[in-house]
């Protein structure tokens, strides 16, 4: 069943039809706005079937059954997570859980997707530390990690997760789709500036997206938009 499928079969079994309707549809797409000539694009799409040359996700440290355990974790039916951890055979949880990647805040591995899992060409795990200190504020510097990563990896455009809601973290949205955007940002400047310096050498963004489930996309834009604003202003 395709995960479209999935969310509507979990809102009618939950006599919750009204507030399903109230959703953003899947594959929704908006572009929020452009800094120094790059993209910002919101989707509503899970990072397992996000097409993308490179797919940014983020974990915390493990606790037994973390992504799963609902509440306080999303429902499976609409949790991000719990399908990218599904469609690598289960690898997400095997590596967190035998402890080969812990998740320590700013820790990073990436994965080589086998043909035939999911969209991504490469997937990139960012650990989110302790998930009892967690705070705004640290998705600015993740955010950092992932696009110096990415202009590392020499990529043109990528998809980023946060995955906090999938994970049962009831964070601000718009405050935190914001600080990834400024984190993003400060972190492509900084490397421009060396650039300028012939100190670094990259291939340009032309795009990142930034995905969210169906029921934060509205809020999550929000945060993005007066990102942007404060970028070009």
């Amino acid at each position: 069943m395709k995960i479209s499928g999935l969310i509507a079969a979990f809102f009618m079994f939950n006599g919750l039809a009204a507030f399903a309707q109230q959703q953003t549809a899947i594959g929704t797409s908006t572009i929020w706005g452009k800094i120094d000539g790059v993209a910002i694009e919101g989707m509503v799409q899970g990072p397992s079937t996000e097409v993308t040359p490179l797919q940014v996700a983020c974990v915390f440290e493990y606790t037994e059954g973390d992504i799963f355990n609902s509440p306080p974790a999303l429902p499976a039916a609409v949790n991000g997570m719990v399908h990218l951890d599904h469609d690598l055979k289960g690898i997400i949880t095997d590596i967190r859980k035998s402890g080969k990647f812990a998740g320590h805040a700013f820790e990073t591995l990436l994965i080589t997707p086998p043909p035939g899992t999911i969209a991504a060409k490469k997937l990139l795990l960012i650990g989110l530390g302790d998930r009892n200190k967690f705070t705004p504020d640290l998705m600015t510097g993740i955010a950092s990690v992932a696009v110096r990563e990415a202009l590392r990896l020499g990529v043109s455009s990528y998809a980023f997760a946060s995955d906090l809601k999938d994970a049962g973290i009831d964070s601000p949205t718009a405050l935190v789709t914001g600080n990834v955007v400024k984190g993003t940002f400060e972190a492509y400047r900084t490397e421009a500036y060396l650039k300028e310096k012939k100190m670094s050498l990259y291939k340009p963004l032309t795009k990142v997206t930034l995905l969210a489930g169906p029921a934060f996309y509205t809020v999550a834009g929000e945060g993005i938009k007066e990102a942007i604003a404060t970028f070009n202003n």
